[in-house]
């Protein structure tokens, strides 16, 4: 397994030079806007921050549990949409995020991971495409949250 593969997506996790990160979109977020749905969206601020947060969440189980439960699509990737989230839950959702966020890292470093390796309990899936799909995911619904602000002129570029 090339050691340079590795690091390349290490340094793509830890500082992304396309777009920006979980922490830089919730970064400074008003406190009153969490539950607001921007006109036209289905979603609020913190169901997508919770939906960002639940599916890196299923897909680094997945890659870890043998004993994994496929949720139901999209039943559970989104959070009840009759829950109205606190202040306190946006952050644990934050910080719940970047926790998984950490053990994906420690996933990639750890030589003895084969990326190319299919997953035993999976249909085919590689670790590395898990990663990808993780990055990719991430990427797009971290751009929505960043547009969602604008929506509602709580961005500054």
């Amino acid at each position: 397994m090339s050691k340079e593969l590795r690091e390349q997506l290490l340094e793509y996790l830890n500082n992304p030079h396309t777009h920006g990160s979980l922490l830089d979109a919730a970064r400074d977020f008003p406190q009153q806007f969490i539950n607001v749905k921007p006109e036209g969206l289905p979603y609020s601020f913190w169901g997508m921050l919770e939906h960002i947060r639940i599916s890196q969440f299923d897909m680094i189980d997945f890659m870890q549990n043998s004993n994994y439960k496929e949720l139901k699509w999209p039943k559970d990737y989104w959070p009840d949409p009759s829950v109205k989230a606190t202040k306190k839950m946006w952050d644990e959702s934050i910080s719940m995020f970047e926790k998984d966020l950490e053990t994906l890292k420690k996933i990639i470093e750890n030589p003895v991971v084969d990326l190319f390796a299919v997953i035993p309990h999976g249909s085919g899936q590689t670790m590395f495409r898990e990663v990808m799909q993780i990055i990719d995911h991430n990427s797009y619904h971290i751009g929505q949250l960043i547009v969602m602000r604008r929506m509602i002129n709580q961005w500054k570029d």
